[in-house]
C-alpha cells in the first residue's frame, strides 16, 4: 500500500530498528515504547487489520505467532510473561491500517481496563 508507513518500513523506504524478521514477517522496536519491551511484530503481506484476514491467509498468520515466541524468547520476557495486543478498527484505537501486534514486556502489567461512560 502506498501510504502504509508498515509497508514503506518493509520496503526499507524508512528506517526501523528490525529485531526479527524472515520470509513472512518483520518485528522492529516501536519508537514511542510503553515498555521496557515494545516490539511491533508485522506480516510482510498487507492485511489491514483482522476483520481482513482470509483463509489464504492462513500460513502468513501462524508464522506471525510463531515469531511471537520466537522474539519473546530473544527478549527474555517468555518465561515472565508478556502482552500481546491486537486494535482492530477506530473504536479499538488501530492507527496503522496494516495488521501488526505489539508485544510488551519486561514489566508487570495490571489487568484494568480503561471504562468511559
Amino acid at each position: 500500500m502506498e501510504n502504509c508507513i508498515f509497508c514503506k518500513i518493509i520496503e526499507g523506504e524508512v528506517p526501523a530498528q528490525v529485531v526479527y524478521e524472515n520470509e513472512h514477517v518483520i518485528a522492529f522496536n516501536d519508537i514511542n515504547p510503553v515498555a521496557p519491551v515494545h516490539i511491533l511484530i508485522v506480516p510482510r503481506l498487507h492485511i489491514p487489520s483482522l476483520n481482513d484476514v482470509e483463509p489464504e491467509h492462513l500460513e502468513v498468520m501462524g508464522h506471525l505467532m510463531l515469531a511471537v515466541k520466537e522474539i519473546a524468547r530473544q527478549h527474555e520476557v517468555a518465561a515472565k510473561g508478556y502482552r500481546l495486543i491486537s486494535n482492530c478498527g477506530p473504536d479499538a484505537g488501530q492507527v496503522v491500517y496494516h495488521i501488526h501486534f505489539p508485544l510488551l514486556g519486561g514489566r508487570q502489567f495490571g489487568h484494568n481496563l480503561v471504562r468511559k461512560s
